[in-house]
């Protein structure tokens, strides 16, 4: 068998720091939802109440708030500044690695596994990507990742440690984003007569009791917040935190609905690249084929089944589908990955060149696609969405791809090394291809610091339309920002002597009335308008 030893946490903590590197130094925070995020934790800070999370002034319920009291504690130790949010997420997907390794030595203590796992996750593309972002899902992965240890104690015989690491897991989970953290851990805990099987086989009676009394602990934990929150912000954001974005979100989505079978229609896509690694779909292949039913074997990976695929089918259920709910399960898919691949004998690995080819070639065609977009998006009439890219920043993906090619790696540790560095140059590269797109249409630091300074000179501000609080953290505003629409402009203008508009707009028109304000936003373009100068062109402040 090959030798993994000499993967190491540290290693792949270089491949993790190169990726948060390279999203600190070349993308802003995206809106709408990472400015959402950071907005609200800075109106925690800014009103001093930790207890009922706010946007813009109102309740807000669409997530718990313990993303945002992470963020304000890291405020009170080092001071308000920019990197500290941006920062806890990817911290979570740092200990999702590090936990993912002991969850699976735990399972196959007798394995170089445990060594893999941290590579395949950091070596996915979308995980990659995923690590960088101000979003919750790396948090509620970790949390999932507690849980399922809390269950594996119980099972060797840990009961009161494991019962009370599953309660902390539930608590802290809907902390995190609400009851979806039930999704992921509670198919797992309650079909364990399939899975915790061997010498330690529970005794199923005094294991159910204990579920109930987690569930019910860790129902505490989360309603120590929720019921004083829920009286302190009124009714309508009671209903909303204990009904609205909770049952209420399972039964029928607000917003991205997908059929049924959406999930595994884009699963393929999500495990890049290894899925074009001829070596591990081999033995994947011989693996299903041969049904190998050793006893060991048989626990970790039935686990593992029911917590990959009972996630996948309850959340194909729910009709609000988006990639990133599954990344909670992935650790699930790289632990069995990596059993596989620790697995393969010398003799089980395909020849070099021919190994390495398929994920090189990949991540080659992808290089040279970034490399060519301005005449590409020329050739297909699309060239205002390649022309500001950096064509430079293929170059490493393509001498990468190519070296490795020319080069094969011949260890089974080198040329699982080799695609997981391969898949982190590409996506360090892709935030060096976007820089220009992304600072020039997603940057918002230039308006927001414009309204910041029109707040001080006694501005009040209103946004034509939803306002989603992407000015708020970026400009440092103390006042909340009116959100109107033609039925609201108008009385709102009279009644405001002082005041600024804030519209977004398909162009601005060079021969119509002229903006305070104006920069680039995505594909269109965001503008700050005069009190005078709407009531002056009244159709001003509209899309157009």
């Amino acid at each position: 068998m090959p030798d993994y030893s000499r993967l190491k946490l540290w290693t792949t903590g270089i491949l993790w720091a190169a990726l948060l590197a390279a999203a600190l130094s070349f993308r802003p925070l995206l809106p709408v939802d990472e400015t959402r995020y950071v907005t609200v934790a800075w109106e925690m800070w800014l009103r001093g109440d930790f207890l009922v999370p706010h946007l813009n002034g109102a309740t807000y319920s669409h997530k718990p708030p313990l993303l945002f009291w992470i963020i304000n504690a890291g405020w009170g130790i080092f001071g308000m500044n920019d990197w500290w949010p941006r920062m806890v997420a990817p911290l979570f997907g740092l200990a999702c690695l590090t936990l993912s390794a002991i969850t699976c030595r735990r399972l196959w203590p007798n394995s170089q596994a445990y060594l893999i796992v941290p590579v395949l996750l950091i070596g996915t593309f979308y995980w990659g990507i995923y690590t960088t972002l101000t979003m919750f899902d790396l948090i509620i992965a970790f949390w999932t990742l507690v849980g399922i240890n809390g269950l594996i104690d119980v099972w060797q015989d840990r009961r009161l440690r494991g019962w009370l690491l599953f309660a902390i897991a539930i608590g802290f989970g809907v902390l995190s984003k609400g009851p979806v953290i039930l999704v992921y851990l509670l198919p797992t805990a309650l079909l364990a007569p399939y899975w915790a099987v061997g010498e330690n086989r529970p005794h199923w009676p005094f294991w159910y009791l204990g579920l109930i009394a987690s569930v019910l602990a860790g129902a505490a934990i989360a309603l120590a917040w929720a019921l004083p929150a829920g009286f302190a912000g009124g009714e309508e954001y009671r209903n909303a935190i204990f009904w609205g974005q909770s049952a209420g979100r399972m039964v029928k989505s607000f917003a991205h609905r997908e059929p049924f079978w959406w999930y595994l229609a884009i699963m393929p896509g999500l495990l890049l690249p290894w899925l074009l690694w001829p070596s591990l779909l081999r033995k994947l292949w011989l693996t299903i084929r041969e049904r190998n039913n050793t006893n060991g074997a048989n626990s970790g990976l039935r686990l593992l089944l029911v917590w990959a695929v009972a996630t996948v089918l309850i959340l194909s259920a729910i009709s609000g589908k988006r990639p990133h709910y599954l990344l909670p399960m992935f650790p699930a898919l790289a632990i069995g990955g990596a059993v596989l691949i620790a697995r393969l004998s010398k003799a089980d690995f395909l020849r070099g060149r021919w190994d390495m080819l398929p994920p090189a070639l990949f991540l080659f065609i992808l290089g040279v696609a970034a490399a060519a977009a301005p005449e590409i998006g020329t050739a297909i009439n699309r060239s205002e969405w390649t022309a500001e890219i950096n064509r430079l920043w293929a170059i490493p993906t393509i001498g990468l791809a190519l070296f490795i090619v020319a080069c094969p790696p011949t260890g089974g540790y080198q040329r699982l090394f080799a695609i997981a560095a391969l898949s982190a140059v590409w996506v360090f590269s892709l935030h060096g291809i976007l820089q220009p797109i992304l600072q020039r249409g997603y940057d918002l630091r230039p308006i927001a610091n414009y309204l910041s300074e029109a707040q001080r000179q006694g501005y009040v501000i209103g946004n034509y339309g939803k306002y989603h609080g992407q000015f708020h953290f970026l400009g440092r505003l103390e006042k909340p920002i009116k959100i109107t629409g033609d039925g609201e402009i108008w009385p709102w203008l009279a009644k405001t002597p002082k005041a600024k508009i804030v519209a977004v707009h398909e162009r601005i028109n060079k021969n119509g009335p002229k903006p305070d304000f104006v920069q680039k936003y995505r594909k269109r373009f965001i503008a700050v308008w005069d009190r005078s100068t709407v009531l002056e062109h009244p159709s001003a402040p509209q899309r157009k």
